[in-house]
């Protein structure tokens, strides 16, 4: 793995901190923003709109339109990412139920755990650590979290006492969502101006150049004060403390048992002869490191499910993936 940034003779593991430490430092910036009062609560989801439907789409299309199709079509990748999210999903729901953690609270809690913040968070940072060409393996990722794996958790959580009819809704307004999410359509589009080497005009890149680069800070920023708003919401509704075995286990999973597993896997999927390649493992397992994404307390908090616990899911492995994720990239190295 080669690192897109050097500074001379500084050791590669404080360079990659320095790398990464903006990227983490937008997230705190956001954080304390919101939760001292100097961002309004009502602001944030103003702020998640614009990342949502305009920032990051335009950047999704813009890395999309510049990625060879082959890239964006990696079957070999599918192959071995796919298994691990659906592992980590099948695993969590089974060693997180309890009499206090059902099934709606274990599916969501699952998410968490399987779906890294690729998208406000990922794809950014691996460009400014890998290059360009970290890209496309990583777009495609979120194409699996957002169709299958979200789909999957969100069908699952209704199976509370749910019967047939109220699982089969829940399906149909995951797939509804998914359907008028624009990340999935923004990377299709991306996907087809690639194929057929399609270009707008000037005025209409530049304008989607813009927004592109507004998308990291932006999002950056959002997803500290989209944190800071569901732990002040979660702390009004709290019924008394939380037990740590409730949480604490999935963060670790997210971190540490995630990337460790798709590591495993491509390993083992190259061993075979899967033609997997070596730079695409370095970014899935990458992209497996990264902290809880931040739009799973939205999710949590419209499905009904526990968002105090799903919160402060995202909060800690947010926070402690300055260090593992910064590690893992220089045991990558």
């Amino acid at each position: 793995m080669r690192l897109h940034a050097t500074c001379g003779t500084m050791s590669p593991v404080l360079n990659i901190l320095l790398i990464t430490f903006p990227f983490f430092a937008l997230v705190l910036a956001g954080y304390l923003a919101a939760k001292r009062g100097m961002l309004p609560l009502e602001a944030i989801p103003g702020l998640n709109t614009f990342v949502l439907y305009f920032a990051l789409p335009c950047m999704l299309y813009r890395f999309g339109a510049s990625t060879p199709i082959a890239q964006l079509l990696d079957g070999s990748l599918v192959l071995v990412y796919l298994p691990c999210a659906l592992a980590m999903v099948g695993g969590t729901i089974w060693f997180s139920m309890n009499e206090r953690v059902r099934w709606n609270d274990a599916s969501f809690g699952a998410l968490v755990a399987a779906f890294p913040n690729t998208g406000f968070m990922g794809v950014p940072l691996l460009v400014a650590l890998l290059g360009a060409g970290a890209a496309g393996p990583a777009i495609l990722t979120i194409l699996i979290d957002l169709v299958i794996t979200t789909s999957l958790c969100i069908g699952l959580s209704r199976m509370d006492g749910a019967d047939a009819h109220g699982t089969a809704k829940a399906m149909r307004n995951a797939l509804k969502g998914m359907a008028t999410n624009p990340m999935p359509w923004a990377i299709v589009a991306g996907g087809v101006a690639s194929a057929l080497q399609f270009e707008f005009p000037k005025p209409v890149m530049q304008t989607v150049a813009l927004l592109a680069d507004a998308a990291s800070p932006v999002a950056l920023f959002t997803i500290g004060a989209v944190l800071a708003r569901s732990q002040i919401v979660a702390a009004r509704e709290a019924h008394g403390p939380m037990p740590v075995r409730d949480y604490l286990p999935v963060v670790f999973t997210k971190l540490l048992l995630h990337p460790l597993l798709v590591f495993a896997a491509g390993s083992a999927a190259i061993a075979l002869g899967l033609p997997l390649d070596r730079f695409a493992l370095t970014v899935m397992v990458l992209v497996a490191a990264l902290p809880s994404a931040s739009n799973v307390s939205l999710l949590a908090e419209k499905f009904g499910a526990d968002n105090g616990r799903i919160a402060r899911i995202i909060l800690l492995t947010t926070s402690f993936a300055f260090l593992s994720f910064s590690g893992a990239v220089a045991l990558l190295k």
